[in-house]
């Protein structure tokens, strides 16, 4: 019997090669888009779903200032995670973060590593990360490590390594405690290299502020974190940790616990790792199954359309007795079987476009992720609602014609259910124009970022990471490099100005009361503002005069400093930026005088709208040297870089990139989002266009003797290809409708996470729609050429 299904069905679908194409085509598209799609939410939603203690643990957020001025930070002092330990009996264990890149060498072997992280002792009690060798005590050795095991692997071939010694940073010999597993992809922790956090000069020193850490809680009990968050704030406002903490007047410090689970897509402050988002799940999500809606409405619609070329085969097979029960069989059987082709081949080109995939999306997605029995089962099971949903209304259609229908007047089921065909095309194309829509407005806000005024020249910037170790080479070197050809402009800082993460508190008098508030810093060497080409509004460039060591020093034997300070900063405070110059203000109890005032500029991504900064000069906080490239070709002067380099600094390789790449950084998941929904949006039309060739080709056949009538009266070649485009058309005019409002509020709900944007223009919506008309005339109209090129003689000679 079933043997006798599968071939009737294979012959069918053998003999309508056309739509049999067309129908696997599209599910086989619509079904590796979810599986893709699938795998990427899944893996995103599993985030540290592996940590045992998970429900238990928190990380701590600091939010500080004023009523009306504060900022909020992913980063803690050193001082919360032990003083909430010993306060809170809530408060199991902590452990304190920090990452950096380090030079690690073992033998002839030397690489940067940027997963070298410091953690508090308790580290593996409260974290699941598996110890494959070693003692988890050796941790809190002075000058001991865990090392990964890919690490292991790299360095020494072996992960029997535990005793051996790796030289950090050229200088430091630390010796191996033990071996650990690589960390899961999908965790917001990630490392290579684990050192313990008191190693740190920082570490000696518990301090409310100097927040470069990232703290996590264990608690006791996950129920009490609500209760306990109200507990710290109370603490942190009682007069002794405002002493400590050197708040003043109404000034504030308090701390938000984030559960570990919802860190990864919900939080918006950054943390170890680059945040997701669960918006950008929920347009993953969406995506997928818009897909796969319009590639079944295809199978459905195409199904209908073709039922009047089936009306002998449910005759015969009424008349020799078929009940209903066993044509419905039948035909959604036939639904499945296509589904389940489609599905094997959708398995295959989700496991060839893999690599793509994940290159696109970041993520390191396997082909045994989709092969596991735990992903399979799913898979086969959603399919398989997918093909009898699909086939299902079709299947009841045929199966329920009445044989006198059938004898009296021949089966018309197009004819008669035109209404719900119409429906699921404008529903198809509807789909499809809000992807296309949304896909311009995205690719807008792009270039808009892309071409915006950032207040500085990215253009041509070359950066060149430098250690604190080689202070005493520094001021040789940049001479050194600054006279090479090819360099215009040379400057060191403690950070790129695309994106600055030292905050500290400015406090000042504006003639109307003390004044204080967060400002980011940029501790910098001479030339910056030159070599970035930012431009002075009020006031003067830094000079040799205004470096620490030459200022004069004072009765206290401080020096004061001179400050450079951004438009924002200045309106902050109430100053013009003429009032500005000359004024006192203090950063970190350091007093410095404004000497010059800059024209604002985008020191983080343009979700957030521009802050207050401030520049002064200090060349003990180096960490990039910046150099303004031009005149010479680019691999010469790299050489003549990279020669200077070895001539200074011997011990460390010559390493650079370009000031862009950090910038493009800062905008990857808006660059991922924008080629998804080109991507996905291209399929959704392609698809839409697929179903309506192939109804125009049904709809053709159908009329093709009222075309012949028509061309024998007189009819032209243009009337005919409006006879049959009319119909199609307007239903993709309807869909314009339906789907420009939708698009509207979508993308005008994504551009509010944006502080600067472009509003959604009124022409996006008619050139799409103008688009889409073209496209699907030109498809229908394939049909209605032919069909108008036809000998009448031919298409009539059977009435």
């Amino acid at each position: 019997m079933l043997r006798n299904f599968i071939k009737l069905t294979a012959r069918r679908l053998i003999r309508q090669k056309g739509f049999t194409f067309i129908n696997i085509l599209g599910l086989t598209v619509g079904l590796s888009s979810c599986i893709l799609i699938g795998l990427f939410i899944a893996d995103e939603l599993g985030y540290d779903n592996f940590q045992a203690n998970g429900n238990r643990i928190v990380r701590l957020v600091m939010e500080f200032g004023a009523p009306g001025r504060s900022s909020t930070v992913a980063y803690t002092g050193t001082k919360p995670g032990p003083q909430f330990k010993r306060s809170f009996p809530e408060v199991r264990e902590f452990v304190r973060f920090a990452k950096y890149t380090r030079s690690v060498g073992a033998g002839d072997k030397n690489f940067k590593e940027s997963e070298f992280i410091y953690a508090d002792t308790p580290l593996l009690s409260v974290f699941s990360f598996p110890l494959l060798s070693g003692d988890p005590k050796t941790l809190a050795s002075p000058q001991h490590l865990f090392i990964s095991r890919r690490s292991a692997l790299k360095y020494f071939g072996s992960t029997d390594v535990v005793g051996k010694t790796l030289r950090i940073d050229y200088t430091k010999d630390y010796t191996i405690g033990g071996v650990l597993q690589d960390p899961p992809g999908n965790s917001q922790i990630q490392f290579d290299f684990v050192a313990n956090f008191a190693e740190l000069p920082q570490a000696a020193e518990e301090n409310w502020f100097n927040a470069n850490w990232f703290t996590y809680l264990l608690l006791n009990d996950p129920k009490n974190a609500p209760a306990l968050e109200q507990r710290i704030n109370a603490y942190t406002q009682t007069p002794a940790v405002k002493q400590q903490a050197e708040l003043k007047g109404n000034e504030y410090l308090s701390y938000h616990l984030e559960p570990l689970h919802r860190v990864h897509l919900y939080s918006a402050y950054e943390g170890l790792e680059p945040n997701g988002s669960v918006t950008t799940i929920y347009i993953l999500l969406a995506i997928g199954l818009l897909i796969l809606v319009v590639a079944c409405f295809n199978y459905t619609n195409l199904t209908i359309a073709q039922s009047a070329n089936r009306t002998g085969e449910i005759g015969i097979r009424k008349v020799l007795g078929a009940a209903r029960g066993q044509l419905f069989s039948q035909f959604a059987g036939e639904s499945l079987l296509l589904t389940f082709v489609s599905l094997v081949l959708a398995l295959a080109v989700s496991i060839a476009l893999l690599p793509s995939f994940d290159q696109l999306t970041g993520k390191q997605l396997l082909a045994r992720d989709i092969l596991q029995p735990g992903t399979l089962v799913p898979i086969f099971a959603a399919a398989g609602a997918i093909g009898f949903l699909a086939g299902a209304y079709p299947a009841l259609l045929l199966s329920g014609t009445k044989l006198i229908t059938i004898l009296r007047s021949g089966f018309r089921l197009a004819g008669r259910n035109t209404g719900l065909r119409q429906t699921l095309i404008v529903v198809q194309f509807v789909i499809s124009l809000f992807l296309i829509i949304s896909t311009v407005v995205i690719l807008q806000q792009m270039s808009f970022i892309r071409n915006k005024d950032l207040g500085y020249n990215r253009d041509h910037v070359l950066v060149i990471p430098y250690s604190w170790r080689d202070m005493a080479q520094y001021n040789a070197l940049r001479t050194a490099m600054g006279g090479l050809p090819g360099v215009r402009q040379i400057t060191g800082s403690s950070s790129v100005p695309t994106s600055v993460g030292w905050t500290d508190m400015l406090s000042t008098d504006n003639g109307n009361g003390p004044i204080r508030f967060p400002v980011n810093c940029i501790p910098a060497d001479l030339n910056f503002v030159r070599t970035m080409d930012m431009q002075l509004i009020a006031g003067a460039d830094l000079t040799m005069a205004d470096l620490p060591a030459n200022r004069p020093i004072n009765a206290d034997s401080s020096r004061t400093l001179s400050f450079i300070i951004n438009e924002t900063a200045a309106k902050k405070i109430g100053w013009s930026p003429e009032q500005a110059l000359g004024k006192t203000i203090t950063r970190y109890n350091q007093n410095g005088v404004v000497r010059g005032v800059v024209k604002d500029f985008h020191f983080a991504s343009m979700h957030q709208p521009i802050g207050p900064i401030l520049i002064y000069a200090d060349t003990g906080e180096i960490h990039c040297l910046l150099l303004r490239l031009g005149g010479t070709p680019l691999p010469a002067v790299i050489d003549r870089l990279q020669a200077t380099w070895k001539q200074y600094i011997a011990v460390r390789p010559f390493e650079y990139h370009f000031l862009d790449e950090d910038f493009n950084n800062l905008y990857l998941a808006e660059q991922r989002t924008a080629t998804i929904f080109t991507l996905f949006s291209t399929l959704a039309i392609l698809l839409a266009c697929l179903g309506l060739f192939g109804l125009a080709a049904i709809s053709t056949v159908q009329r093709t003797k009222e075309i012949g009538i028509r061309k024998v009266l007189g009819a032209d070649l243009l009337n005919i290809c409006l006879l049959i485009s009319r119909s199609f058309l307007g239903m993709v005019l309807l869909a314009i409708v339906i789907a420009s409002p939708l698009a509207w509020l979508a993308t005008d709900k994504w551009l509010q996470g944006f502080a600067y944007r472009i509003p959604v223009h009124a022409w996006v919506f008619p050139l799409a729609g103008i688009g889409v008309v073209a496209l699907a005339f030109a498809t229908v109209s394939y049909h209605a050429l032919r069909a108008a090129g036809m000998n009448p003689a031919k298409s009539l000679k059977t009435e």
